[in-house]
């Protein structure tokens, strides 16, 4: 099984706050080889990090919680749940999704495994019910208080097309993107953050205080003229990051538009827009993103650039002119080494279907 990896053009830390996203699965992705086991216990191999782990599926498995192991463990705990029966298999995945990167490698090994289970052993999952169980699994057992969207988009991410999605009704539309003579560089700045760790789970619970403490169920039933209204009565940093997601569920319906008009210089400003809010309002950002954006900005051939994904380290998702990719790359990369004293890794990424069976 084959599941990509996802990018996120705008729309984050929306998803949590039941709001609207712009993601699209992309051409780099994990692939789990899954088959039933002869004994009775199950086996898991990273052939990446040469590291595996063996286990019977009526033991105790809490001290997989932290590693890479988790991502499995979490979803066959939602699946024992839900009361469906799961009987031993072998498993070895590998991948090129740079790990730590904001390219959501979790949600791919997540929706393989699933989609793999769901083939071998015929459990008769729908692709939305294989969603809903890879997010639990990762925010029950590994942790991290995430939305849905990254399972949804490596799920079901179309080739050529950006997926605009409502977090709250799961509804989503497909919309068609082809940037002509622009490309979607990826800048990794070697920052690995771990979202479990940092503050994501702040963040996501300042939002939840915010929309309680104005009686609504999440941050999307909350208007900007009631959030100006309260402004006294919250904290001026949680009214800062209250703002800063009402101001980017705005974006990214102005974002769908832009892409239909095929406007985008106007993508690209909202890019900019997005990271400003990022970096100053809900404080996820680091200086080593914060210095990538800010070098785009004088380079013609960049429409636009922001950090992607959760935040603390990962990559910067930038609109650049296909011709000039490389010189801009060449100027970027000198100026971060001697900046930081370290390199960078880069790669473009084209959209991409989202998770199937390739043997």
């Amino acid at each position: 099984v084959w599941a990509p990896g996802r990018m996120n053009i705008i729309g984050e830390h929306t998803d949590y706050n039941m709001g609207f996203v712009l993601p699209a699965a992309i051409d780099r992705g994990i692939v789990v080889a899954i088959q039933k086991s002869e004994t009775e216990k199950c086996t898991l191999m990273a052939a990446d990090v040469k590291e595996s782990v063996s286990f019977k599926l009526s033991g105790k498995r809490s001290e997989f919680t932290k590693g890479w192991q988790g991502y499995f463990l979490g979803i066959l705990e939602e699946l024992h749940k839900s009361g469906i029966k799961i009987t031993p298999f072998n498993l070895l995945f590998s991948g090129d999704i740079p790990s730590g990167a904001g390219l959501s490698s979790s949600a791919a090994i997540e929706n393989a495994f699933i989609y793999g289970l769901n083939a071998i052993l015929g459990l008769a999952l729908s692709k939305m019910e294989m969603v809903r169980i890879s997010n639990l699994g990762e925010q029950e057992y590994v942790g991290v208080e995430c939305g849905i969207m990254d399972q949804f988009a490596s799920m079901f991410g179309e080739e050529n097309h950006a997926i605009f999605l409502d977090c709250r009704s799961l509804k989503s539309e497909l919309i068609p993107l082809n940037q002509h003579e622009y490309e979607w560089l990826l800048i990794d700045t070697g920052v690995k953050h771990s979202l479990a760790d940092s503050a994501y789970n702040e963040r996501r619970r300042n939002c939840e205080v915010v929309a309680r403490d104005l009686g609504a169920d999440s941050l999307r039933d909350v208007t900007r003229e009631k959030l100006e209204q309260n402004r006294t009565l919250i904290p001026g940093k949680d009214f800062q990051k209250a703002l800063f997601v009402l101001e980017e569920n705005e974006r990214v319906i102005k974002a769908v538009e832009a892409i239909r008009k095929l406007d985008f210089k106007s993508l690209g400003r909202l890019m900019y827009e997005s990271h400003e809010g990022l970096q100053l309002q809900y404080e996820v950002s680091c200086e080593e993103l914060d210095f990538l954006v800010e070098i785009t900005r004088d380079q013609d051939c960049v429409l636009g650039s922001r950090l992607m994904g959760g935040g603390f380290g990962g990559c910067t998702i930038n609109l650049v002119k296909k011709d000039d990719c490389d010189s801009f790359l060449k100027t970027a990369s000198n100026d971060y080494q001697k900046r930081f004293g370290k390199a960078f890794t880069s790669f473009t990424v084209n959209l991409s279907e989202g998770c199937k069976i390739i043997l």
